[in-house]
């Protein structure tokens, strides 16, 4: 495993889950486990020395919960930073609506930095889907917009400033299902539409997510950050450090081009009780900074 064990850091995540655990039964208010936590002096996930990137949660991970739920668990999770899938926020939502659900998120100590994955089909919904970001003041849209509207797409980044991360979603997605695929239609535009890269979809393409970061360093505003069970279409979402992506590999590469962006757990298994599941992969990922953070990059 790169130079260290799963066994040092798995530790770690054992120490996480039991201290999930004795947060008592029944899902806790974001406000009740903030302040658990301060009381406590939890180091929230945020920028470990030397690592220019900070850990954040895509919400569809939690898709089967309630609002209040969902930034509850992310707080108990100790990561600060969240992107909102329309389950969350409906993109629909009134300005005035979307403004009181943000207002919840700050309540809760977190930051809605992104929305999405957002999909754009027709003009219409590439206009909607600004309104919603500059409502909530995100400063990303992850999404994924149909070829012919890139131009519109540009536009409204010029007129916004808000950035645009084209999400790709693996061998079986007509549109974008490779980081390449994505970059090749948006290299020659705005610097500030660039990609997501979704580490899970990119592997089950059998590319490595590692390289796909390095050769599109330019262009990556995000991550959503995962595992998965094969390099193949039939790859599923499994606990990080379960699957077949070489983890502490990737981590080296993001912090050997400088990404300062945000890796967002997304963790599509488990919709019903997601929890464990997220907290083991937290849990990996912060053994794996700590080690690459004392060891060679």
């Amino acid at each position: 495993m790169d130079g260290y064990s799963r066994r040092a850091f798995m530790g770690r995540t054992a120490a996480f889950l039991a201290g999930s655990a004795a947060g008592g039964k029944g899902i806790l208010s974001a406000l009740d486990v903030k302040s658990a936590a301060d009381k406590q002096g939890v180091a929230p996930a945020g920028k470990p020395g030397g690592v220019p990137f900070r850990l954040g949660l895509a919400s569809y991970t939690f898709r089967e919960y309630s609002l209040e739920e969902t930034l509850a668990m992310t707080v108990r999770l100790g990561l600060k930073r969240i992107t909102f899938k329309d389950f969350h926020l409906p993109l629909q939502s009134s300005d005035e609506d979307i403004k009181l659900t943000v207002t919840k998120v700050r309540a809760a100590g977190l930051e809605l930095y992104a929305g999405g994955v957002i999909y754009m089909k027709l003009p219409e919904e590439v206009q909607n889907a600004f309104r919603y970001a500059r409502a909530a003041g995100m400063d990303i849209i992850i999404g994924v917009p149909e070829h012919d509207l890139l131009p519109l797409v540009e536009q409204k980044v010029k007129a916004t400033g808000i950035k645009v991360a084209i999400h790709n979603h693996g061998p079986t997605d007509p549109v974008y299902p490779t980081p390449e695929s994505a970059y090749e239609r948006i290299k020659h535009l705005d610097g500030r539409i660039g990609l997501c890269l979704d580490i899970g979809h990119t592997q089950r393409a059998d590319t490595d997510p590692s390289l796909s970061a390095e050769r599109f360093a330019d262009r990556l505003l995000d991550v959503h950050i995962k595992d998965v069970t094969s390099a193949d279409r039939e790859g599923g979402t499994v606990e990080i450090g379960r699957g077949v992506i070489d983890i502490p590999k990737f981590l080296r590469t993001l912090i050997r081009i400088g990404y300062d962006g945000t890796a967002s757990f997304e963790f599509e298994k488990d919709g019903k009780d997601p929890l464990p599941g997220v907290a083991e992969s937290v849990g990996f990922i912060r053994g794996c900074l700590s080690a690459i953070g004392v060891g060679p990059l």
